[in-house]
């Protein structure tokens, strides 16, 4: 299978590099959200602000962050050199539930970032898979081995981590052509009126506060955001839920349970509240990864793979079943 684009970087002025690629197929993202896959140590501000600049070209010409890359263009980034960090292994715990020699898959833990960016170059997911083995794809480069998706820092579940370059081709176009089937759970505040639902928001960057998304028109920065949601169990004022993300946006799941006035619990970037009940405090949104379906890239037959709820999770059912309300500083 063929890579969607060949990149090379060039540091020959050595205060400047050069990233250049020739796309090979036509590309449903915007291209700082497709640069900043490829760089991981520029933020997309950083891209932004390069294309401002007039630093990042395409076909020869300048062009605009939402411009969406087409097959066979060539594209030219001016940027500062790479920082100079070695990619330190450290022995970061990690609960493998598959490995074979294609990939493997893991259950992330709380309060891990997957790769190291921006000024944050230990103690991620990364430096923990360096330390565990040697043998990761290179397609993303070197701060990425790996790294086929990411989960936010505080979102615990399966993840994915090609061993070969022909292994990570092969899952990643399946992630690219929205075949692999992601379901998650999540303990929200209230209970939603319908048991099951699809909702059909788009989502865009805030226009406040730029670490966080919000829904937004098509028309107004907005990008077509589709997830299904089941109600599992319902408590006097919480619900857990079984969350079917059809697209993948940035924080997608979490902005669109908020959108419809049901925030996950322990989201405070989106409306969640902090659940505090006697010893035990969850200050993390309450999501998890639970299981991931997709065509295995050795032996091409579909396989699912399914990681347990972490233990404060476990606990907070365990509270909400037996009918405890959280403290009064912590309700809704």
């Amino acid at each position: 299978m063929l890579p969607e684009s060949e990149t090379i970087l060039d540091d020959s002025e050595g205060d400047v590099r050069h990233v250049r690629f020739k796309a090979s197929k036509t590309q449903t993202r915007r291209i700082d959200q497709f640069l900043v896959d490829r760089v991981p140590d520029l933020s997309r501000a950083a891209v932004q602000r390069l294309i401002d600049d007039g630093l990042v070209t395409v076909n020869s010409k300048p062009t605009k962050a939402s411009y969406k890359i087409k097959e066979g263009d060539q594209v030219v980034m001016v940027a500062p050199p790479e920082p100079v960090h070695d990619l330190v292994p450290e022995p970061i715990p990690l609960e493998i539930i598959y490995e074979d020699e294609h990939f493997l898959a893991l259950n992330k833990q709380a309060d891990l970032i997957v790769h190291p960016a921006r000024g944050k170059w230990t103690g991620t997911l990364v430096n923990g898979l360096v330390h565990y083995g040697q043998k990761w794809s290179t397609v993303n480069g070197a701060w990425r081995p790996g790294i086929l998706h990411r989960l936010d820092r505080n979102t615990t579940g399966v993840m994915l981590v090609a061993k070969s370059d022909e292994a990570h081709w092969r899952m990643a176009r399946q992630f690219e052509n929205r075949t692999i089937q992601k379901t998650y759970v999540a303990v929200v505040h209230g209970v939603p009126k319908l048991l099951a639902d699809v909702l059909d928001l788009p989502i865009g960057r805030d226009k406040y506060v730029r670490e966080r998304q919000a829904v937004r028109k098509e028309s107004n920065g907005g990008r077509q955001a589709i997830t299904k949601y089941e109600i599992l169990e319902s408590f006097a004022n919480f619900a857990f839920v079984k969350l079917s993300p059809k697209t993948g946006r940035t924080h997608q799941l979490r902005v669109h349970m908020s959108a419809i006035g049901h925030p996950i619990v322990g989201d405070d970037m989106y409306g969640g509240q902090v659940f505090a009940s006697g010893d035990y405090r969850l200050a993390r949104q309450a999501l998890h990864a639970q299981e991931i379906t997709f065509v295995h890239p050795g032996t091409l037959k579909t396989i699912t793979l399914k990681a347990p709820l972490p233990p404060d999770m476990v606990e907070l059912l365990r509270i909400l079943r037996q009918g405890i309300s959280p403290s009064p500083a912590s309700a809704v």
